[in-house]
């Protein structure tokens, strides 16, 4: 794809969110990317726009039947005031694979990337100077076409948004309380747990609900099948440090495979810590807990990096882990990963790409 990207600059600015009171996902900046798709001219038009509500047709099959996917990213401002992202080629990888999943047309993941940088040199006064704080990125795509017809869309939009958003953890990490689901379930072998699809996050309101009811801040999904093995807490993925060995439950086809996890692990062999990829079920980790086995657990995603878990319950046996403090590992985990991210800390990896 080697179109050029057209911009159209706002006539309006909006004012920046305080540094010290920014919500997650309350706040975007001046202007966004946008590319068409038709199964006539493929990817076309890309441009750079004011920030602004779109129209469509109520027919408009993103409405009926759910043909969308999305990433999610950040930008961060370096004490040298560098712009950085963490990983995106990545990201923009991990879109076609959703959009593939359910049958959207793939996009240039190299012309992506650049319509990206593109958009942040534009918006590079909304990436905050704040320690902590950080633009999240969200690419999506959308299926468009007004058509009742229960088969893919003929027309979608590519966007990109910016979002300014504050410090994930306000008063340090706390480790958080989890509930155990067995009821309902995130995703399937064969579903589409393995795609950043929008019916995925909307499925897991139901257990969050409860789980929050109970007082507990996320929930631990287990199989669709047998309600054995563990797959995920929350929107993230968990790793859990077991008689000095880091476990992960192995991408069966049902799991998300995170950016912040293939890292994890990359670093956590590079330091040359046990860790393994592999099915893992309540029953065993109950088991090493009553031991005094289970060391540290921890989810690892893009809002939070590192979210330590100091409570497990499952349908009222209680698994309180590491005195529901930090781990070590997990606190090393979370300095390096963030100072690579920030600039703060070498990155031996060449992961970070720099926005000029």
């Amino acid at each position: 794809m080697t179109m050029n990207i057209d911009v159209t600059y706002t006539k309006s600015l909006k004012p920046k969110p305080i540094a010290d009171n920014i919500a997650f996902g309350k706040h975007f900046s001046d202007h966004m990317a946008v590319i068409d798709y038709s199964e006539e001219k493929g990817w076309y038009d890309p441009r750079i726009v004011p920030y602004e509500p779109i129209t469509l047709d109520p027919a408009a099959m993103i409405f009926h039947y759910g043909q969308t996917v999305f990433e999610g990213l950040k930008a961060y401002r370096t004490e040298d005031d560098r712009i950085l992202l963490f990983r995106p080629e990545k990201n923009f990888r991990r879109l076609n694979l959703s959009s593939d999943r359910i049958s959207i047309p793939t996009i240039d993941e190299e012309f992506a990337l650049s319509c990206l940088k593109k958009l942040l040199e534009i918006e590079k006064d909304w990436i905050p100077t704040a320690e902590g704080n950080s633009l999240y990125i969200r690419p999506f795509i959308f299926s468009t076409e007004p058509n009742l017809s229960l088969a893919p869309s003929k027309t979608y939009q590519f966007m990109i948004i910016l979002s300014p958003v504050g410090s994930y953890y306000k008063e340090g990490i706390q480790p958080v309380g989890i509930h155990v689901e067995d009821e309902y379930t995130r995703a399937v072998r064969g579903g589409t747990g393995t795609a950043k699809t929008a019916g995925n996050y909307a499925a897991a309101y139901k257990a969050q609900e409860k789980a929050t009811q109970e007082g507990y801040s996320q929930v631990l999904w287990l199989d669709g099948v047998e309600k054995k093995y563990i797959e995920e807490v929350g929107s993230m993925n968990v790793f859990f440090k077991i008689n000095g060995e880091v476990i992960t439950p192995e991408l069966s086809g049902s799991i998300l495979e995170g950016i912040t996890r293939m890292s994890i692990i990359e670093m956590l062999k590079d330091w040359g810590v046990p860790v393994i990829e592999r099915r893992i079920s309540l029953e065993e980790l109950y088991d090493a807990y009553d031991k005094g086995q289970v060391e540290e657990a921890f989810g690892t995603g893009t809002a939070a990096v590192i979210s330590p878990v100091g409570e497990l319950n499952w349908d009222g046996r209680k698994m309180i882990i590491n005195n529901k403090q930090i781990g070590e590992l997990s606190q090393k985990l979370y300095d390096t990963l963030t100072g690579i991210q920030t600039g703060k800390v070498a990155d031996p990896y060449d992961w970070t790409v720099e926005v000029k």
